[in-house]
């Protein structure tokens, strides 16, 4: 069909109505926008910022309005950087960190910051070293969950103005050259030995403590046993005198007398001929005993 032929069958005025449906549907095609879930679209009016558009069903001006940036709002990951510090006692280190960001305002960063991955990383590196410029090396060590804490703190807070958010930031490994390195194993091989030194020195000590203890233990046995002893020939010596008291000087003479006998008996029950040297007074203690006896 030739264009006389469709003017022909449908006139001029059906033409312009049908040319106006297709602008209006172009325009409504125009003006719609469908935005994904993890982007967000920042449109333009002429040059100028006009809006951010979010997830979903949008509307813009067809042919005013233009979408200019497409910005993903997924949480990113800088590639791992390495950088120099020096510690506050002098000691070169190599920190490896990373950091986790996401834009929460396109608007912010698309017309603020050009390079956002390049301006992070070389805000992290600038706070890493002020950070570790301020610690020992030891402190580096021990309170790296400080650190990690500060540099989050600080990064957030540089880039706040570009409308990032920064999430998560890590430091994944504090090395040190290899002079740094040998001098620290030196120094903590000298550790070991002199805990090692020490733990004998106090093991002999104790042995020492426990050997006193130990004798002082036997001695106050010992004197206890004596103690007793003499306390018990208190005790003999105060039955006799209490004997004697009652019983008269007979009666301890009587008990004289038997111990007496009773050793001339051991000296008799020994075997083989055997020769006793006695004082002459004593045969007369011995008759006298027998004596007495006899008496009993």
């Amino acid at each position: 069909m030739t264009i006389e032929q469709f003017m022909a069958d449908f006139g001029g005025m059906e033409l312009l109505y049908f040319a106006a449906a297709i602008f209006v549907l172009v325009c409504i095609l125009a003006g719609i926008r469908i935005v994904p879930q993890s982007e967000k679209y920042v449109v333009e009016r002429l040059g100028r910022l006009r809006s951010v558009l979010g997830p979903g069903f949008n509307l813009i001006v067809p042919f005013l309005d233009r979408v200019r940036h497409k910005v993903s709002i997924l949480e990113r990951q800088l590639p791992s950087m390495t950088q120099d510090a020096i510690t506050s006692d002098n000691v070169l280190v190599q920190v490896e960190t990373s950091v986790f960001y996401r834009i929460i305002e396109p608007e912010k960063t698309v017309y603020r910051i050009r390079d956002v991955d390049g301006a992070i990383s070389t805000t992290v590196a600038g706070i890493v070293r002020s950070e570790i410029g301020r610690m020992e090396l030891d402190q580096v060590q021990a309170n790296r969950a400080n650190l990690i804490d500060a540099v989050r703190e600080q990064v957030a807070q540089q880039v706040d103005d570009w409308g990032i958010e920064v999430t998560r930031a890590e430091i994944l490994d504090v090395n040190l050259d290899a002079a740094t390195r040998a001098a620290m194993l030196q120094q903590l091989n000298a550790e070991r030995a002199r805990r090692a030194q020490v733990t004998e020195a106090e093991g002999q000590k104790r042995a020492v403590e426990l050997q006193a203890d130990a004798e002082l233990y036997a001695a106050k046995q010992d004197a206890e046993a004596r103690r007793v002893l003499a306390d018990a020939e208190a005790y003999a010596t105060q039955v006799v005198a209490v004997a004697i008291a009652e019983n008269g000087l007979e009666a301890a003479q009587y008990q004289v007398a038997l111990k007496q006998v009773e050793a001339l008996q051991k000296l008799g029950a020994g075997d083989g001929n055997q020769t006793v040297v006695l004082p002459a007074n004593a045969l007369d203690a011995f008759a006298n005993a027998f004596q007495m006896l006899k008496g009993r």
